[in-house]
């Protein structure tokens, strides 16, 4: 169940605009003091800069926009400021790093305007894990607010290094469905390194100077304002709000925000802090819009087989799904997706009998359909049904009666105003039928799992799937992996579809099954899609398999144990009164990790890992204590279950 409850303390008795002179700054810490933000106008300019501790994190950055009609990012001088307020929030969520969270942060509006009089706000936000800020323009001058430009900047200091992932250009790709936020991450590389495309960046965006990390993203995407990345060019380490490009709408929607009445930006997130203050924040969900009605009893995270990721087209038949409902009710899975061409392939009668069945076997179904209009050359289906609100309607009433539990929607366009309005569209209409979603070929969460709590998981990352097509991709996985829990990972849900321990057709696997048991526990998604067949999981002991059978499917509690991106991730999850911690070994060399449990306590457990032999498994009792010791193999993992 997700229950909501925000409650707003002023730190007097009112939040009093005070006027300011118009070149002024004024400073907003953080509630343990350590992280400071300094904004000031100079010049006619607004500009932000970032503190930890003393130590520069952003130098001076730009803030305004810039709309048809008011430019509201120059000439421009600071009215007021509102007395500091605290801000508390506290919430629940079914899909994520942990159930029960609360967001503490310090608050302050930022009221300026240009040489024409014409207003805009600033609400900033600065919390013990990062900073938030947002741009609110109610001008009564302009009843059409269209935005041209965000000005917004991100100027790293000398010396910042940057872990980052192209956004793949607009109409390239497989059938043209490019973006879909599926490239290989540049890792550590200079702050201010140009984009080797065009498009840009995508956020998460991490950074590292000094002794701090940054992860740089947004959140609160209703629909009325485009996703954003960083621009291609950010010379000197001054990085930029880049826009989708002209082709990433829904047929004939708009591109960039366009809103009669008040504009109001998504936030815009900088986590920072240590590499474990970040990786254990939740302001991507902190950020977001709370919780939509929807029925508690229908939030069912859980685990799915899948029969696709290894037998491919072929495999979406009768008989085929069938096997695989026994196998999701073999592993006590909640349920199966039946991917592409099920409505050519099975049809929708057929369709209720497996659902039938899978319900005796208290296994559940999700459906695979195609997003798109004429936005790509895509020709799997079902196409084109989930277009309008009417069909929607009518496809996610006919999809209930015959007790289908949700939808895989694959195939989007990109990122611009009208495709994240589809998005929104379609997770309102799929709430109001009680169905449960996973978004592939799809942008960025950016917090939609608290808002839709039907939303599970989404893709959004080059995932298990392409290690199936090139030999390249299998062989860049392990690193790749290793990049996830702190980036793409990080704050939403993601479907990377994980754990082969068998054999995929015409590839040599680059990981060892210890690393595949690893990513269970180490990836957050709703419904975890497990990619091994009936015939893999049977090459693995019977204590994996019980692993697999038990290995929780939501977490009361998280924390980073140890990593580096792109090198190592050991993380920790708790459920219930049992932790689970799980590492890989994004290298191709041994690595001896000792890791600091004192956390959890006097537990005893057990620690699974890779066995002398090629894809064989050891197991060892273990204690939890102050240090444990743990060797990993190249491109291998364990779990730890205390």
């Amino acid at each position: 169940m997700v229950n909501t409850n925000v409650v707003t303390a002023l730190s007097c008795a009112a939040a009093i605009l005070a006027a300011v002179p118009a070149a002024a700054q004024t400073v907003l810490r953080s509630p343990d003091q350590h992280i400071a933000v300094t904004v000031r106008t100079d010049d006619g300019k607004l500009r932000y800069t970032v503190a930890r501790d003393g130590k520069p994190v952003l130098l001076a950055s730009d803030l305004g926009l810039q709309l048809a009609g008011a430019d509201l990012a120059s000439d421009l001088s600071l009215v007021s400021a509102s007395t500091p307020r605290v801000i508390e929030d506290h919430y629940q969520m079914a899909v994520g790093k942990r159930k029960d969270i609360t967001y503490r942060a310090n608050e302050q509006t930022y009221s300026l305007q240009n040489a024409r009089q014409q207003k805009m706000d600033i609400v900033f936000r600065v919390s013990n894990d990062g900073v938030a800020f947002r741009y609110i323009v109610a001008e009564p001058s302009l009843p059409l607010k269209k935005l041209v430009q965000e000005r917004t900047t991100f100027a790293l200091p000398e010396g910042a290094k940057a872990w980052l992932q192209p956004m793949s250009v607009a109409q390239t790709g497989w059938s043209n469905t490019n973006p879909s936020y599926e490239e290989h991450y540049k890792m550590e590389i200079p702050a201010g390194t140009k984009s080797p495309t065009e498009a840009g960046w995508v956020f998460p965006a991490l950074f590292r100077t000094g002794a701090n990390w940054l992860a740089i993203s947004e959140a609160d995407m209703d629909g009325t304002w485009q996703a954003s990345r960083l621009a291609q060019d950010a010379t000197g380490g001054k990085y930029s709000i880049g826009n989708p490009m002209a082709a990433e709408v829904y047929t004939n929607g708009g591109l960039m925000a366009e809103v009669e009445g008040m504009l109001t930006s998504p936030w815009r997130i900088i986590a920072l802090g240590a590499l474990a203050t970040i990786t254990n924040s939740t302001l991507g969900t902190d950020l977001a819009k709370p919780a939509v009605d929807f029925d508690a009893s229908r939030i069912k995270p859980g685990r799915a087989s899948w029969s696709w990721a290894i037998l491919k087209d072929d495999s979406i038949v009768y008989g085929v799904q069938k096997k695989f409902i026994d196998y999701a009710a073999d592993m006590k899975w909640e349920y199966t997706l039946i991917d592409v061409n099920w409505d050519r392939n099975i049809g929708y009668d057929k369709i209720k009998e497996l659902a039938d069945y899978g319900a005796k076997k208290n296994v559940g179904l999700i459906l695979w359909y195609n997003s798109s209009g004429p936005w790509n050359k895509t020709e799997y289906t079902p196409k084109g049904q989930l277009l309008t609100h009417e069909q929607r309607v009518k496809e996610f009433k006919r999809l209930s009666d015959i007790g289908i539990k949700g939808l895989k929607i694959d195939f989007f366009a990109g990122d611009g105003q009208s495709m994240i309005a589809y998005y929104n569209d379609i997770l309102r209409d799929a709430a109001a039928a009680g169905l449960l979603v996973n978004f592939h070929g799809s942008t960025l969460p950016r917090g939609w799992q608290r808002t839709w709590p039907n939303l599970m998981t989404m893709e959004a990352i080059k995932g298990f799937e392409f290690t199936t097509f090139e030999q390249k991709d299998q062989d860049a996985m392990p690193s790749h992996a290793a990049m996830l829990p702190f980036t793409r990972n990080l704050f939403d849900p993601m479907d990377f579809t994980p754990v082969v321990f068998g054999d995929i057709p015409n590839i040599k696997r680059a990981s060892t099954n210890g690393f595949e048991l690893a990513t269970s526990v180490l990836y957050l998604s709703g419904i975890q899609h497990f990619a091994d067949t009936p015939e893999g999981m049977a090459t693995a002991p019977d204590y994996v398999k019980k692993f697999m059978q038990d290995v929780p499917r939501s977490w009361d509690d998280s924390r980073l144990v140890d990593g580096y991106p792109g090198k190592y991730a050991v993380i920790a999850r708790r459920s219930g009164n049992t932790w689970y911690i799980a590492g890989i070994n994004g290298g191709d060399k041994e690595k001896t990790l000792t890791l600091d449990l004192s956390f959890v306590g006097n537990k005893q457990g057990v620690v699974i890992t890779d066995g002398s032999e090629a894809r064989s498994f050891s197991q060892r009792a273990i204690a939890a204590g102050k240090k444990v010791v743990v060797t990993v193999k190249p491109h291998g993992g364990f779990v730890i279950q205390l």
